[in-house]
């Protein structure tokens, strides 16, 4: 996708605010940053920035696939937060409860009903119909590809600061 110029100046302003006007960007940059502040995977979208891959400008189809694989990686592990492979409903609600315990107008049980509704969807996608005295144990690396399959993951994740004002530490 081609960047304009505005484009380019608007990240260069935001890098050196971001940077305090240095040459590069450091983890403890962000600690600047409100809208970070208490976010609960505060500490993976900072880490998602220093990850050490280069990014090649002409990647062929098979390494813009490898990239896209580990994009969704890092997001399964976000969830999998025993890294055994599988997210159980339990880390799912974990995770959902986090996100939106921010939130003053949802009730308590509502994140738990929104886990346990995406967790069935997630069985009926990947394990088909189950009889009723089947569980589903969780959703797999590749159950994760299967849900994530025809989305585009470069245009869902992304990170966008709202405000951009550095807070005072005490």
């Amino acid at each position: 996708t081609p960047v304009t110029a505005d484009q380019i100046e608007h990240l260069h302003r935001r890098f050196k605010q971001l940077s305090s006007e240095k040459p590069t960007l450091r983890k403890e940059h962000f600690d600047s940053i409100p809208d970070l502040e208490f976010n609960p995977i505060r500490c993976k979208i900072v880490q998602a920035f220093f990850d050490r891959r280069p990014i090649e400008p002409n990647m062929d189809e098979e390494q813009l696939e490898r990239l896209r694989t580990d994009k969704l990686k890092f997001l399964f592990h976000m969830y999998d937060s025993d890294r055994d492979g599988i997210i159980t409903l339990e880390e799912y609600r974990n995770v959902v409860e986090e996100l939106l315990s921010g939130n003053p107008h949802l009730e308590k049980g509502a994140a738990r009903s929104i886990a346990d509704g995406a967790m069935l969807e997630a069985a009926q996608t990947c394990a088909g119909p189950m009889d009723a005295d089947q569980v589903y144990e969780g959703i797999t690396f590749d159950d994760f590809l299967k849900i994530w399959r025809g989305i585009d993951i470069e245009t869902k994740m992304h990170v966008r600061f709202l405000n951009m004002e550095p807070m005072a530490h005490c």
